[in-house]
């Protein structure tokens, strides 16, 4: 297909309309052939797509799952009619990465010792680094191959075993900016939260775009709403948290969460 058939997508890259198009394929394929497919690991935006993809289709049997609740990174199933799917019938499993409490780990480090083994980005789920341990999901096959290969990264031995603790899972940190706006738009909104005028704003957004729920948008009078998440290129990412009432002059005081 071409990005014509999915017109209502807007900001499509030719690598979007390839996973688009498989998806499409494994929907028909789940109804026609009662067949079961698993994507690689996709990212927010990939996610997205795929959401906004099968609400289109009016389909409803899929799942996204990347080893945890809110994960960044998930796989994608597509399910045929009569078959119930769990989140253990994903094919990927959690690594524990156990090293020295005095040691650091970042996310680069364990993602390159991953790399250099020949494993695939999109084999790779979320890695949560810790202090001591930390934690990655892979594909099943990815998975055995670190268990076997990894002992140390960079200068830090480390102890490979499968596992997840949840606990681990950290509430990501936030600082509250809240005003009045007078309207939903988005120039109005990000005005609130980088603290530039509506028209600095506004410029911003038509030049470098503004992404609302991981798909960009260029145009300022796209409408936000509550609970949905923001970003803008070298600015940070952000969560429209609340509305919290209308002044006598009917500007509306919002609140929106800069994630530091």
């Amino acid at each position: 297909m071409s990005k014509n058939d999915y017109a209502f997508l807007q900001g499509l890259e030719d690598e979007d309309v390839y996973l688009l198009d498989r998806v499409s394929e494994w929907i028909e394929h789940s109804e026609e052939r009662y067949k079961t497919s698993f994507s690689a690991f996709l990212d927010d935006r990939q996610s997205e797509l795929v959401r906004r993809l099968c609400a289109s289709k009016r389909f409803e049997r899929y799942l996204l799952w990347g080893g945890y609740e809110d994960a960044e990174r998930n796989m994608l199933c597509v399910y045929p009619p009569y078959e119930e799917v769990t989140h253990e019938d994903f094919p990927m499993k959690a690594l524990n990465f156990c090293y020295r409490q005095e040691d650091r780990l970042s996310h680069r480090d364990i993602l390159g010792a991953l790399m250099s083994l020949g494993i695939k980005r999109d084999s790779v789920g979320d890695i949560l680094v810790g202090e001591g341990r930390s934690f990655a999901f892979l594909r099943d096959a990815a998975a055995q191959t670190a268990l076997m290969s990894i002992e140390k990264i960079g200068r830090v031995g480390v102890k490979v075993t499968e596992g997840f603790d949840p606990l681990a899972v950290k509430e990501p940190e936030t600082v509250e900016k809240s005003g009045f706006a007078a309207s939903l738009r988005a120039d109005c909104v990000l005005s609130i939260a980088l603290g530039l005028s509506r028209e600095k704003c506004a410029r911003l957004i038509k030049t470098t775009g503004i992404a609302v729920d991981h798909l960009t948008r260029y145009s300022p009078d796209t409408k936000l709403s509550e609970g949905c998440r923001f970003s803008v290129r070298g600015y940070g990412k952000f969560l429209f948290k609340s509305i919290d009432g209308v002044s006598k002059k009917d500007r509306i005081h919002i609140t929106v969460c800069k994630f530091v």
